[in-house]
């Protein structure tokens, strides 16, 4: 049992020092933990988590991180260091976040609908859902730091029109991919960690787009209109599942972290209706149950890129301290945090 009166952001600090402590943070699963970090240094007002998250992103820019990528904003440290330089701390990234912007826009593949697709197979126009979060807080970040209007409409148009083209408008959820099973074919899926994905590009255009931005209100539809899919199999833990509106395949911790940061952002914003607040609650008692002593993550799912048919996506396994779980877990907390939740202890409390 963990001591109630643990602070969670010293739990979302303790997620990235075991992270660390097993492997080298570099590839996106572990930029979106430095992001957490970066957060988590911001909520707390502490400079020296703050200068640690610059010397994290430091040898990114120098060129110094070799690492296998798909998109070459991730060789700088993509999100986290176009975050630290949108919000003034690390302004020695902006020649680098910049020249990657321009290279994504004028030079990434696209299938014919616009959308980026995967860079490895152009010709199939193999789109994925897991662009929401390589590519648009980059965009939204770089744009809103540079005054780049038109930075921030493809940040806004890669979300939308994959939203658009993988919802499944029976239940509201997003498919992983298209043109992975074949010409034309969605997959079968609603998988976890890629409605999270999905929800995510959605969670930060809701928090950073100007107020009188023209894209908002369209934004802020599909952003309620997926967190209300989605709380629809929210499950008595709290969690969410594999295949979310399965309830026999196996509740998941990276789903769960990104759908409840979505949740809390949108509660501090006013976004979503206060009623929802005990869906966050709940959510974070749920995460909170994965989340060892030792920064231990579990029930992560494995990367999950198009792994087959529906049962594929199901029998897909499941293990402690996946990397993709920590980057999650360490933002849902940060906005349990803006909340009032400060310890163990609050997100255990009944109530609103």
């Amino acid at each position: 049992m963990r001591d109630l009166e643990v602070k969670l952001l010293d739990i979302a600090i303790n997620l990235y020092n075991h992270y660390e402590s097993l492997t080298e943070v570099k590839n996106y699963y572990g930029q979106l933990a430095i992001y957490g970090l970066c957060r988590t240094a911001e909520v707390l007002g502490d400079a020296y988590l703050l200068e640690r998250c610059r010397r994290i992103l430091r040898p990114f820019l120098r060129g110094e991180v070799a690492q296998s990528i798909n998109f070459q904003l991730y060789r700088i440290g993509g999100v986290p260091s176009a975050y630290m330089l949108m919000r003034g701390h690390l302004p020695e990234a902006r020649e680098a976040v910049v020249y990657e912007v321009e290279k994504l826009i004028h030079e990434a593949p696209r299938a014919g609908n616009g959308i980026f697709c995967h860079p490895r197979y152009p010709g199939e126009e193999r789109i994925w859902i897991d662009v929401c979060l390589a590519v648009t807080p980059f965009l939204l970040f770089a744009g809103l730091a540079e005054k780049r209007d038109d930075y921030i409409d493809e940040a806004v148009a890669q979300t939308v029109k994959m939203y658009d083209l993988l919802l499944d408008r029976e239940c509201g959820l997003l498919h992983q991919c298209y043109n992975f099973a074949g010409p034309g074919l969605l997959s079968e899926d609603h998988w976890g960690r890629g409605n999270g994905w999905g929800l995510l590009g959605l969670t930060e255009l809701v928090q950073y787009l100007p107020p009188d931005s023209p894209h908002r209100a369209g934004v802020e539809k599909r952003f309620a209109a997926l967190v209300a899919a989605l709380l629809r199999h929210q499950s008595p833990s709290g969690m969410w599942c594999q295949e979310v509106p399965d309830p026999t395949s196996y509740e998941e911790s990276s789903a769960t972290g990104l759908i409840a940061y979505g949740l809390g952002v949108g509660l501090r914003l006013g976004v979503l209706p206060a009623m929802v607040r005990q869906n966050f609650r709940r959510a974070m008692r749920g995460l909170a149950g994965c989340i060892g002593e030792d920064g231990s993550i579990q029930k992560v799912c494995i990367g999950c890129l198009y792994p087959g048919d529906l049962a594929a996506y199901k029998a897909r396994e499941k293990r402690t301290d996946d990397p993709h779980g920590f980057g999650p877990a360490m933002l849902a907390l940060t906005e349990a945090v803006r909340q009032g939740w400060y310890e163990t202890a609050d997100i255990l409390e009944e109530g609103p």
